[in-house]
């Protein structure tokens, strides 16, 4: 029995309301997915603005009371986003407008592309719900896929993220293919690693899976 009503209209963020599984929604669309560690070579170059953006960021933290999307936005994804594109000179889209068709359709919160050859999606997700933000991470993901603007990659890569916490997933897009990755870092603990990551993607570093 099919999820959508092909009669009806779908956001992004909708995705997110109805709370399907993502391996539910992926079929819907015709992708498959499978849940396993994700393992990405890193950027191992120096990042001189890394010990800076801890450094703001714990400073901030025990004055703020991150109890509002805007809040966890301002003070956790924008300050690593922002780092992030200073650093690798990707252009930045914010709520980036996308329709495929009335069953894909939307804001994209972030996307980076550098150099037309590698991309980026990055998706908030509201309530501190990654589950449900990654089922809308999903519909993003193929909205992209069949996005006739999308680089000639590929392979496509988005995170997802409640400020605090960020996970990601990929899309093989030759076999269709979702792999929704179970590793989870933290920010800012896991500042280090999840810029590095970050930056690889966009440089165009090698995924393990």
């Amino acid at each position: 029995m099919s999820l959508l009503d092909p009669t009806q209209s779908y956001t992004f963020s909708k995705y997110f309301e109805l709370r399907f599984e993502s391996s539910e929604l992926a079929e819907e669309f015709g992708y498959t997915l499978h849940r396993q560690e994700l393992q990405f070579s890193p950027f191992e170059g120096t990042l001189p603005f890394l010990d800076d953006l801890k450094h703001r960021i714990q400073g901030v933290l025990p004055y703020v009371a991150l109890t509002s999307e805007l809040a966890k936005r301002e003070i956790l994804i924008s300050p690593v986003v922002t780092e992030l594109i200073r650093f690798t000179r990707a252009e930045l889209r914010i709520e980036y407008p996308l329709k495929i068709s009335n069953l894909l359709q939307g804001s994209l919160d972030y996307l980076l592309r550098q150099d037309s050859t590698h991309e980026l999606l990055v998706s908030e997700a509201k309530r501190d719900d990654l589950e449900s933000g990654f089922t809308q991470l999903i519909a993003e993901l193929v909205a992209i896929d069949q996005w006739e603007k999308a680089p000639n990659i590929p392979k496509l890569i988005g995170a997802v993220s409640t400020g605090n916490v960020w996970q990601f997933g990929t899309l093989d897009r030759p076999t269709k293919h979702f792999t929704q990755g179970l590793n989870a870092y933290l920010v800012p603990d896991d500042l280090e690693p999840l810029m590095r990551i970050l930056v690889g993607v966009l440089k165009g570093c090698t995924i393990h899976q």
